[in-house]
């Protein structure tokens, strides 16, 4: 009976470390890779997560900020999908911890490190490519310049991006001219 009582707090114990094993592991990588390739660590906060290892997916609920070295996404619900999940047997320490995507939902706003903020009712991030897919409403901003669309792909790494709009609303552009300064 003694050993029953503490077998609740081992599994507790257990779930929190398999929870935070892949998010730390994240942060392992050298500060040299970072620079160069846009690989760097993600930092996610938010109010609660879940983590199922059958699906390789996290999710975060709630008041959720995540950030990384060239942007920081604000919104209200965020999931994590790996390519493969942490502990799965034959696979190597890279491939554990490994990102395939991020899915931001629910009032999603970015502001990149170069400047400029977008804003969507949903946000896709391939990690491989550093694309990112901004879709409900659209907006990106930069400056006084603003574009709206039905669907927005930026190309992170490019620094170029590709606008969509749809039958029923057009693309849209608002330019400000620059002022040469005196």
């Amino acid at each position: 009976m003694k050993g029953l009582k503490y077998k609740p707090l081992i599994l507790c114990s257990l779930c929190i470390f398999i929870l935070l094993f892949p998010l730390v592991s994240l942060s392992e990588t050298s500060p040299k890779e970072d620079e160069t390739s846009g690989t760097g660590p993600i930092e996610i906060k938010s109010n609660s997560l879940e983590m199922n290892n059958k699906l390789k997916i996290v999710t975060f609920k709630g008041d959720v900020n995540a950030k990384k070295d060239s942007f920081v996404i604000n919104c209200d619900n965020m999931i994590v999908y790996y390519k493969s999940a942490p502990g799965e047997p034959g696979k190597d320490d890279e491939s554990k911890t490994s990102i395939d995507k991020i899915v931001a939902t629910g009032h999603v706003t970015i502001n990149r490190a170069k400047g400029g903020t977008a804003t969507a009712e949903k946000a896709i991030y391939y990690q491989e490519n550093e694309k990112m897919v901004l879709m409900g409403n659209p907006t990106v901003k930069q400056g006084s310049n603003l574009v709206k669309g039905d669907r927005i792909t930026i190309f992170l790494n490019e620094d170029r991006s590709i606008v969509e709009g749809s039958e029923d609303s057009k693309v849209s552009v608002t330019i400000s001219p620059r002022h040469p300064k005196r």
